[in-house]
């Protein structure tokens, strides 16, 4: 996580003192483990953050995210919660899971979106929502990036009709080098969610300790037949077991439960 002692403040900004992230396995934060055991993920590192801007006032953070969750379960689950402890900050990731299944339609999908936002802007000071990620190189998932880019242009549009803030991931042009991923080139690393919490630092008006958009170091190029190897490879350990368990209606969430429930101090 970000050292809390080198995150400077911006008086400027009010504190937020209460933070509810809701979402799947992009924020509970899978890719990033923590030395617990537990995922710690880029939602985990703005509540440090955002607990450091807030430094003299009592914060507390909630983590309801749980992987695999398509969006009408994160809509069943997540935001009557999200209501019930009516937080300062809302962020809100879903839809991802939906998208990439067969047959998804991004314009019922952002209906279904809108109403969740609306919902919880009755709730919560802020709600931030977070479009999807570029999928151009990726192998099969860039046959729904234009899916993915459709659904975005919803998503933009209901935060401009809400007045909510974007943290725009197709924009993110740092995340989309393969070193930000793990293997199954579906989560983001520990530098890759690095990085999108400083983005959403940025995005909150927050003086971040540290460059979300700092370049990669240099490395070889990789060959043809290297990246060809590389997708065999990912396609045996993880695209064909993605595909089984779709197939037998099982999802990597289905025994999962939130990491923090309640809101609840850093600790």
């Amino acid at each position: 996580m970000a050292d809390k002692s080198t995150a400077s403040r911006n008086p400027r900004i009010p504190a937020i003192r209460s933070y509810a992230a809701l979402g799947d396995s992009f924020t509970e934060g899978v890719g990033d483990p923590g030395s617990d055991g537990r995922y710690v993920g880029w939602a985990d590192r703005l509540a440090v953050l955002l607990n450091d801007h807030a430094s003299g006032h009592d914060f507390r953070y909630a983590n309801l995210a749980v992987r695999g969750k398509l969006l009408d379960q994160i809509i069943a689950d997540q935001v009557p919660r999200a209501k019930e402890l009516g937080p300062e900050l809302v962020t809100l990731a879903a839809g991802g899971n939906d998208l990439i299944r067969p047959g998804a339609d991004p314009d019922a999908l952002a209906e279904r979106f809108e109403k969740a936002v609306a919902d919880l802007t009755s709730a919560a000071g802020t709600v931030m929502v977070t479009t999807g990620f570029d999928t151009r190189d990726v192998p099969v998932l860039s046959r729904v990036r234009g899916k993915v880019a459709t659904y975005n242009g919803h998503v933009r549009a209901i935060a401009d009709r809400y007045g909510c803030p974007v943290l725009d991931m197709w924009s993110f042009k740092s995340v989309q080098d393969r070193r930000a991923w793990i293997a199954d080139r579906l989560h983001l690393s520990a530098e890759g969610h690095e990085r999108v919490a400083l983005r959403a630092g940025r995005v909150l008006g927050l003086d971040v300790p540290g460059d979300p958009d700092r370049p990669w170091p240099l490395e070889p190029p990789r060959t043809v037949l290297q990246r060809r190897r590389d997708d065999i490879a990912w396609a045996r350990e993880y695209m064909v077991p993605w595909i089984g368990r779709r197939l037998r209606g099982r999802s990597s969430g289905d025994h999962a439960v939130a990491k923090r429930p309640d809101l609840l101090p850093l600790i």
